[in-house]
């Protein structure tokens, strides 16, 4: 279990090295940088001392040493439209972002799992059709629109819930803050964790109705009923954990989606996050921002894959022996 542990380590930081190569290029080869961080009043003298405070003049691999140092140090660069370090606004932005991306995560897998385990055992009841009905919207229609009618309908037509917005927050202390804690929050946090969680829980629901259809085909599935054992039983202890490794899969990564796909669901509902804040930087060029978005958004993606990872070696015994096989091969 360690070694496997620390070969995925070693992965891992491989790929946050590459995406740092990525974003070390964003960040120094998409114009220049002096030119952003000075006025037009500013000499050439004052543009060289900048250029050699701030280590341009040094050979490209040990900008890129120097870069990839800052980053495991949280030093990600000053905001060329702020002039603030790029580490505090993501400090302010995260809380809000990662509560909207946890709550959609638990809406998606809390309501898709479910759904796909009654679609798969109870094929012919109303629900399970109605469930597949569901999910092709959920499918088939872009998160942006999504929002724009929610926002319609409960916002604008029903006037129940904010359209825009972060609602109060509760500071916890060290910069954290949650509206996870205040009616006006909870409110405000309705909508776009609908929006952001409906393509996650649909295909999620999807995929568990697909696995388990297929396992309750099985062999062991059938003899399983034959030896008397309960109906729940069967579902739940046999046929849904031996469809946990491909869920595992595409769940990871559709969690990692989650997070990405936030850009869209907090400029449409102006949520205070690091989406809304990317969409801003794009607009105004702030490279270093868009740099470190890309390294934070990569950095989340190996976070979950190694868990799934982690998971899959714990549920699945015979990865467990494949990778001893090979180890001692």
């Amino acid at each position: 279990m360690l070694a496997f542990v620390i070969q995925r380590l070693f992965q891992a930081v491989i790929v946050v090295v590459a995406v740092g190569l990525i974003a070390f290029t964003l960040s120094h080869y998409v114009g220049d940088p002096i030119n952003n961080m000075v006025g037009q009043d500013a000499t050439i003298e004052d543009r060289a001392a900048l250029r050699e405070e701030l280590g341009l003049n040094d050979p490209v691999p040990i900008q890129f040493g120097r870069y990839i140092l800052n980053v495991f140090e949280g030093q990600l660069g000053i905001s060329y439209r702020l002039g603030r370090p790029v580490s505090e606004l993501f400090a302010e932005r995260l809380p809000a972002t990662l509560e909207l991306s946890l709550l959609s995560a638990i809406l998606a897998l809390g309501v898709g799992i479910p759904m796909g385990v009654i679609a798969a055992v109870y094929p012919r009841l109303a629900t399970s059709r109605i469930f597949m009905t569901v999910s092709l919207f959920g499918i088939s229609l872009p998160p942006f629109f999504v929002g724009i009618l929610l926002i319609v309908v409960f916002s604008v037509s029903l006037q129940w819930l904010p359209s825009y917005g972060r609602g109060t927050v509760v500071d916890l202390g060290g910069g954290w803050t949650t509206g996870l804690l205040t009616i006006s929050g909870l409110k405000a946090l309705i909508l776009p964790s609908i929006t952001l969680a409906l393509f996650q829980m649909t295909l999620i629901m999807r995929l568990v109705r697909s696995q388990m259809a297929q396992v309750l085909r099985t062999d062991y599935i059938k003899f399983a009923h034959a030896r008397g054992l309960k109906p729940r039983i069967v579902n739940f202890r046999h046929a849904l954990k031996n469809t946990l490794v491909p869920i595992i899969t595409v769940t990871a990564l559709q969690l990692g989606s989650i997070i990405a796909f936030a850009i869209i669901t907090e400029t449409v509902f102006q949520w205070p996050g690091m989406g809304l804040l990317f969409i801003q930087a794009v607009q105004f060029a702030d490279v270093p921002v868009m740099a470190a978005y890309l390294m934070l958004v990569s950095v989340f993606f190996v976070l979950i894959n190694l868990i799934s990872d982690l998971l899959y070696f714990a549920v699945d015994p015979r990865l467990r022996s494949e990778f001893e096989r090979r180890r001692s091969a």
